[in-house]
């Protein structure tokens, strides 16, 4: 009998300690597919700084380096300098990259740096606790706004893919999510043309995946998921914000 799904070889056979509808897992094996496809296992490097993603060292089958809290873009810039020939990449909470390591994130894109960055948006901390996060939606509760974000108190959430857009160093940057079958194909696709945007040397990339986090949300999985559909894409249209191969610039993008 012909084998038609199993496990990629990038992606290491042990269980993992994400929360059950957890979609962290999801981005872990379309990552991993796409490090398969490539062939470059042996030549990839990845960088997990602390929150949900601390762990993912402990799941892929590349080398893989522990970063200081919001410093990942940092160390993967010296590790992409020193190591011009591999494939490097991030991935990053929202928590990590929006919040404490924001100053990281942005000089790495706006120097061009050929990193590749995996950006998990799931509105909220959701490692220590479930406060407020810098993505957190206008109104929504979590243990640091119990009656819910308010803007005037604590501002608006950021717009990742949208503030990158704008600095001349970013090659692509595309918001996706993983909440159905289409669109865990789309965000696949998405870290396909980041990674041979690093092979050919266009600069820096960021995939912004729109993920759930059942327990800080207090919803079943298949509850998160409506989430995400209902109030997340909405507020995070999906799409590509910017392309400098395909021509999309700042003011194309956000289409489906």
């Amino acid at each position: 009998m012909s084998v038609v799904f199993e496990r990629p070889h990038a992606l290491i056979d042990v269980p993992t300690h994400y929360c059950p509808g957890c979609t962290h897992g999801i981005v872990h094996r379309i990552l991993a597919e796409v490090i398969d496809e490539m062939g470059i296992e042996g030549d990839t490097i990845g960088v997990c700084p602390v929150g949900c993603s601390v762990m993912a060292y402990d799941y892929f089958n590349c080398d893989m380096i522990e970063a200081a809290h919001g410093r990942a873009p940092a160390v993967a810039t010296g590790v992409k300098r020193t190591n011009p020939d591999k494939f490097v990449f991030t991935y990053q909470g929202d928590g990590d990259l929006a919040a404490i390591g924001t100053a990281e994130t942005v000089h790495s894109a706006t120097r061009g740096e050929n990193i590749v960055v995996i950006f998990i948006n799931n509105t909220i901390y959701g490692m220590t606790g479930g406060q407020m996060a810098p993505t957190t939606l206008p109104g929504q509760v979590t243990q640091t706004t119990p009656f819910g974000r308010s803007p005037q108190l604590a501002g608006y959430p950021v717009k990742v893919c949208e503030m990158l857009s704008q600095l001349t160093g970013t090659a692509y940057a595309e918001r996706v999510a993983v909440d159905s079958v289409p669109h865990i194909k789309a965000a696949k696709k998405a870290i396909r043309k980041a990674f041979e945007n690093q092979k050919a040397g266009k600069g820096f990339s960021i995939v912004e995946v729109l993920s759930t986090c059942p327990t800080n949300w207090g919803l079943t999985p298949l509850e998160a998921i409506k989430r995400l559909q209902d109030e997340m894409i909405p507020y995070y249209p999906l799409g590509v914000y910017k392309d400098v191969e395909e021509g999309v610039f700042p003011a194309e993008g956000g289409n489906e």
